[in-house]
């Protein structure tokens, strides 16, 4: 899987000469989008890398905070642009698509090679009151703007600032949780993982951590170049490729930010490691919605961006479908491939709901 993904390196180069060389923005928008996805794969690898040099709790950390660092820069991006309703978009997106897309094909293509599957259900559902609790701070705000006549926007920017704070705490405690007070909880998450990176490894020497501290430092900056490419071009090729701007940033990008996860979610289920695959799904919409997004409301307050968590009611209203179907299927902490079927068929009737959307106003 890694060397499909690797092999999409080569659209780095000719994103780089489709921008500058003028190819056009349908070219610089797919080139770019392509480059960024083994980038992302990089991203990771060069993470769990450094984590088996510096231990289990530093890498947990680390791997906690680069867990999303490929949306956050794209995000980042968009916002510098203006294009908050894209940003967004993308927010709303990625909770989708890792709830959905990458925990349906993982439970999918896992119950074709395995009857039944099992995980841990007690970390499933502390994570299902995770996202619940994500869901009603996400609501509160546009819940506000829809309720109360002559709210201005620097009040809902306030509020948002707010709930962002108490989002980013909330996630702290989660990986204190996960990582200290109640670690035993994901044990079989955490053993699976370490058996994924020793997997034909056991008789190498430690990873070099200064080489791996270059990679990443290098990837993340080719990721922000071609993120920047990624979004200069975004208007114009959605345009021209019959899009909406909402359509690419719920659908689109969150694929392009988040391949490198589901190819590993993937492949871990289809090795009867369901524990592992879980975890990388509900692990990541929950950092999207408990500190990339909080993040990026409180960038946009600083750099004078009008970020707010005051979203399009359709979109929350596909965040809490993606939330309450997800929690459903991973309460009793058993998955098949019909459940993995139902969560796939969610995001197609989303997909194509969010494609006949019409155009909204600052999206098109």
């Amino acid at each position: 899987m890694n060397k499909i993904l690797y092999s999409l390196l080569i659209f780095i180069p000719i994103s780089l000469a489709a921008h500058f060389l003028g190819w056009g923005a349908e070219v610089t928008f797919i080139t770019a989008g392509l480059g960024i996805i083994p980038l992302a794969a990089l991203m990771g690898t060069a993470t769990e890398e450094i984590a088996v040099v510096v231990g289990p709790n530093l890498g947990g950390l680390l791997n906690a905070t680069f867990g999303n660092a490929t949306e956050l820069i794209i995000a980042l991006v968009a916002l510098k642009s203006g294009l908050v309703e894209v940003v967004k978009a993308t927010i709303t997106g990625s909770v989708i698509s890792n709830l959905l897309l990458v925990m349906g094909f993982a439970m999918l293509l896992g119950g074709f090679r395995y009857k039944e599957q099992e995980f841990q259900p007690t970390a499933a559902r502390l994570n299902a009151s995770s996202m619940n609790l994500a869901v009603i701070a996400l609501l509160i705000p546009t819940a506000v703007e829809y309720t109360s006549s002559g709210v201005g926007q620097s009040t809902i920017q306030t509020l948002s600032v707010a709930v962002a704070i108490v989002l980013i705490i909330v996630y702290v405690l989660t990986l204190v949780f996960s990582m200290k007070t109640h670690a035993y909880l994901y044990d079989v998450g955490v053993a699976d993982l370490e058996t994924e990176q020793q997997e034909g490894e056991d008789e190498q020497e430690k990873p070099n951590l200064l080489l791996w501290v270059g990679i990443l430092l290098v990837v993340t900056l080719l990721v922000a170049v071609e993120s920047e490419f990624l979004v200069d071009s975004l208007e114009e090729a959605t345009s021209s490729l019959g899009l909406s701007a909402l359509f690419t940033g719920v659908i689109l990008l969150p694929i392009i930010g988040n391949a490198a996860e589901h190819a590993t979610a993937v492949t871990v289920a289809m090795k009867n490691k369901m524990d592992l695959s879980v975890s990388v799904a509900m692990g990541s919409s929950l950092q999207i919605a408990l500190f990339v997004a909080p993040v990026l409301v409180i960038a946009g307050w600083i750099i004078g961006q009008p970020m707010d968590l005051n979203f399009n009611p359709f979109e929350l209203v596909a965040v809490a479908v993606s939330v309450l179907i997800a929690n459903s299927i991973s309460s009793d902490g058993q998955s098949n491939w019909l459940e993995g079927g139902l969560l796939l068929a969610t995001y197609l009737v989303l997909g194509f709901a969010f494609f006949f959307h019409p155009v909204v106003e600052g999206l098109g």
